[in-house]
């Protein structure tokens, strides 16, 4: 999966399978996954990521623990998760240094899954997103990253956007 190199250094390393189903509504896309997650094996890894943390207190659930607690969470829900970004050189988690990018192929879930909006959690995945799928016809928006390192993060701005599918009229 990751080919590794010295500290500080790039390296090419290639992301995680999407999670989703038939039953999927919303498409939630990172850019790339984090060293953190990474190494754990699945999305938002890092302890200090508010991704998990914002969608269980959404749902008013208790935050999923291990792996196979989060993907069903996310299916039980009704949210797909991928990372718009398939495989890039990247050094450590930092999003400035992705380079070498090939795309996620996101007809794999677009096609099987009724994805009624894709949220973009952070500007890398909307940039690597609109080079090819800004006309994929789903309705789209780009909400502030859960990243420890964004002090713009907002939760009531990701509240919002899922309200328009979760808690529509």
């Amino acid at each position: 999966m990751t080919k590794t190199c010295g500290k500080g250094e790039s390296i090419f390393a290639t992301g995680f399978d999407p999670v989703f189903d038939t039953e999927s509504r919303v498409l939630i896309l990172g850019s790339f996954p984090s060293v953190q997650s990474r190494k754990n094996g699945f999305y938002y890894g890092n302890p200090q990521n508010r991704f998990w943390k914002m969608l269980s207190s959404y749902f008013g659930e208790d935050m999923p623990g291990n792996t196979d607690e989060k993907r069903s969470f996310l299916l039980q829900k009704g949210i797909a998760l991928w990372d718009v970004i398939e495989s890039c050189r990247i050094e450590g988690s930092k999003d400035e240094s992705i380079t070498e990018i090939t795309p996620a192929r996101l007809e794999t879930v677009l096609d099987c899954a009724p994805i009624e909006l894709i949220l973009l959690n952070g500007k890398k995945a909307l940039s690597v997103f609109e080079k090819d799928y800004a006309g994929c016809g789903v309705p789209y928006r780009v909400m502030p990253s859960t990243s420890p390192a964004n002090p713009r993060y907002s939760m009531q701005i990701w509240a919002e956007a899922l309200d328009k599918v979760f808690r529509a009229g």
